[in-house]
C-alpha cells in the first residue's frame, strides 16, 4: 500500500491562521511601525531631519501626541494584516506543501524563494489600500494641524481617499509595494524556513519556540537589509501630495534619485534600527503565533 501524506489543515484554516498571526503581532509592534514610518519621512528632500534617532522620534511622539499617539493607525495596521498577511502566508503554506516531496523532503532554497515572492506579490496587491491608509495615518501627526488629513480610522481613510482622490489612489504605489513584498518575502519566508532547517540540523535545537525565535531573528535581519531601499520608496510615494495638480514624484526611480541626490546614498537605509526593531519582533511574533496555532490545531483537531 502506498504511503499516505499526513493530514494537514484545510486551506481556509491556513489563511485564517496567517491573518490572525499577523494581526496579533501588529498589536505589539504598531508603535515601532509608527516610528519607522516617521523616520523614513524625516528629512524628506532638503528639509532638516525632524528626528535624530528612533528614541528621539518615540519620545517626541509621546510628548506631542500622548500615549495613544503611538498607536495611531492601528486599525489600518490590523486591516493590512487581515488582507496582506492572510493572503501571503496562506498562499505560501499551500505552495510549500504542494512542492514538498512524497518522502517529506522540503523544497530547495531557490524554490522556497520563488514561492515566497509569488505569495508576497499577491498579498501586496490585495493589501495596498490598507497600506496607503496606514502610511498616511502614521504620518499625519508630523504635519502642522492645518495640513493634517485627520482620518478617524482605516474605513474613514479608505472612504475619504476614494471620494476625494478617486478609487485608483487606493492602489497608489502598488508597484513598489509589490516589489517590496517580493524582496521581503523572498528574504523573510525563505530565510526563515532555511534558518529553521539549519538550526534543527545542527542538533542543538528541537522544533520548539526557542528554535522558532532564533530562526525568526535571523530572517528579520536579512529581510531588513534587503528591503529598506524599496520600503522608503513605497512610503514616500504613498504619503505624497499633489502639488499644483501634479504628484510630488512621477515614479519610483525619481524617488530613488532624489533621496540619493539630496540626502545621500545611505539615506536609503535611513532608520535601520527602528526598521529592524519593527520587522524583527513582527517576524518573530508572527511565526511564533502561526507555529503555535498550527500545533494546537494539529493536537486538538487533526490528531483526534
Amino acid at each position: 500500500m502506498a504511503e499516505t501524506k499526513p493530514k494537514t489543515s484545510p486551506k481556509a484554516v491556513k489563511f485564517l491562521f496567517g491573518g490572525l498571526a499577523g494581526m496579533g503581532a501588529t498589536v505589539f509592534v504598531q508603535p515601532l511601525d509608527l516610528v519607522k514610518n516617521r523616520m523614513q519621512l524625516s528629512g524628506q528632500g532638503t528639509k532638516a531631519r525632524e528626528y535624530k534617532t528612533s528614541f528621539h522620534a518615540l519620545f517626541s511622539i509621546l510628548k506631542n501626541e500622548g500615549v495613544t499617539g503611538i498607536y495611531t493607525g492601528l486599525s489600518a495596521g490590523l486591516l493590512r494584516q487581515a488582507t496582506y498577511t492572510t493572503t501571503r502566508l496562506g498562499i505560501y503554506t499551500i505552495l510549500f506543501e504542494k512542492m514538498t516531496g512524497a518522502d517529506g523532503r522540503p523544497p530547495n532554497f531557490l524554490l522556497k524563494a520563488l514561492i515566497g515572492m509569488t505569495a508576497g506579490a499577491t498579498g501586496a496587491f490585495v493589501g495596498t489600500p490598507a497600506e496607503v491608509a496606514l502610511i498616511r495615518m502614521t504620518a499625519d501627526g508630523r504635519l502642522p494641524p492645518d495640513q493634517r488629513r485627520g482620518y478617524s480610522n482605516v474605513f474613514n481613510a479608505l472612504a475619504r481617499i476614494t471620494r476625494e482622490e478617486g478609487i485608483a489612489t487606493l492602489w497608489r504605489g502598488c508597484v513598489p509595494t509589490m516589489a517590496r513584498a517580493v524582496v521581503v518575502n523572498a528574504a523573510q519566508l525563505a530565510s526563515y524556513s532555511q534558518s529553521k532547517q539549519a538550526l534543527l540540523d545542527s542538533g542543538y535545537f528541537g522544533d520548539n519556540i526557542l528554535c522558532h525565535f532564533c530562526a525568526s531573528m535571523i530572517s528579520g535581519l536579512i529581510t531588513t537589509a534587503a528591503s529598506m531601499p524599496v520600503d522608503i520608496v513605497k512610503t514616500r510615494i504613498q504619503n505624497m501630495r499633489m502639488i499644483d495638480g501634479k504628484p510630488e514624484y512621477k515614479n519610483s526611480l525619481e524617488v530613488l534619485a532624489r533621496v540619493v541626490g539630496r540626502e545621500g546614498f545611505f539615506s536609503l537605509w535611513k532608520g535601520f534600527t527602528p526598521y529592524y526593531a519593527r520587522l524583527g519582533p513582527h517576524t518573530v511574533l508572527t511565526f511564533i503565533f502561526l507555529e503555535q496555532m498550527n500545533r494546537l490545531y494539529k493536537t486538538h483537531v487533526l490528531d483526534r
